[in-house]
């Protein structure tokens, strides 16, 4: 994958840096594999707004991702598709029993390859085994933090993962951030680093492209009135004018801490990424 940019004939391309979606092989969806999810625009299930900023945006369909890779048979690549749900691309296997899914698509998997899944494969770009099985400095993604559950850890475009340790039952990962933690030995993870690596270079160019993803005009308090929230008000320009910022409803915010005390997952961190 790359980017581009283009030669600005209308103001809103002079800033945009785009995707060239070179890595794209495939342009047709696989339909068996596509739903549709009901837009929310940020409401929960009273109907009142949970989310704020949230609404409109293009028609989109979910593609339904194989996260958890139980399949243990060789599968073909048939193609590279671009995900409208994700930064990162998608990949369309077959496996020898006729059965079609997607995966994450790795970087540097090719169209005809052949990918399997279980402890017996190969340690290769793409192929999923238990941590079990793979050997430590190899770089994976997608990683399960239960047994069974499904891949949790490094998902988005360009991350990758590297397991580090094994001791007692656990394995030892270090997360892009700095974080390292413990893993279940028997949890999954599929070999490589996720693909699309250029995507955290793209520039939007244009407020138009955030509508079109589903992303509203977000106002700042201080530009608002004092009834508006409680960081409005004042002659001009004027600063926040309180010791903490707070939300539109006088929570704290922007740097406040709300992860909750003793987490379940808490005793499985080493190290944390600050």
């Amino acid at each position: 994958m790359g980017v581009k940019k283009k030669n600005p004939v209308t103001p809103g391309q002079r800033f945009e840096i785009a995707d060239d979606f070179s890595d794209i092989t495939r342009n047709k969806p696989e339909k068996s594999l596509m739903f549709r999810i009901p837009k929310k625009a940020g409401r929960d299930w009273r109907g009142r707004i949970s989310a704020r900023h949230r609404g409109g945006g293009a028609r989109k369909l979910y593609r339904l991702i194989d996260f958890k890779r139980t399949k243990e048979m060789p599968a073909k690549v048939l193609g590279i598709e671009y995900d409208p749900n994700r930064n990162a691309r998608i990949a369309l296997l077959q496996y020898q029993d006729g059965k079609k899914t997607y995966i994450l698509a790795p970087l540097g998997l090719e169209v005809g390859e052949m990918i399997e899944n279980g402890p017996q494969a190969d340690i290769k770009s793409g192929n999923a085994l238990p941590l079990s099985a793979i050997p430590l400095g190899t770089m994976i993604h997608n990683v399960e933090l239960e047994p069974g559950a499904g891949g949790k850890l490094a998902r988005s475009a360009g991350v990758g993962v590297m397991l580090v340790a094994k001791d007692g039952g656990y394995a030892t990962v270090k997360l892009p951030s700095g974080e390292q933690r413990l893993v279940h030995l028997q949890c999954r993870a599929t070999i490589g680093q996720i693909g699309n690596v250029d995507a955290k270079n793209v520039r939007m160019g244009k407020a138009g492209k955030n509508r079109y993803r589903g992303r509203r005009p977000h106002v700042r308090g201080v530009a608002m009135n004092p009834c508006d929230h409680p960081h409005g008000g004042g002659e001009g320009r004027a600063p926040i004018g309180r010791k903490h910022p707070v939300t539109p409803w006088g929570k704290p915010t922007l740097g406040f801490k709300t992860r909750k005390p003793r987490r379940r997952s808490d005793r499985f961190i080493i190290m944390r990424r600050k």
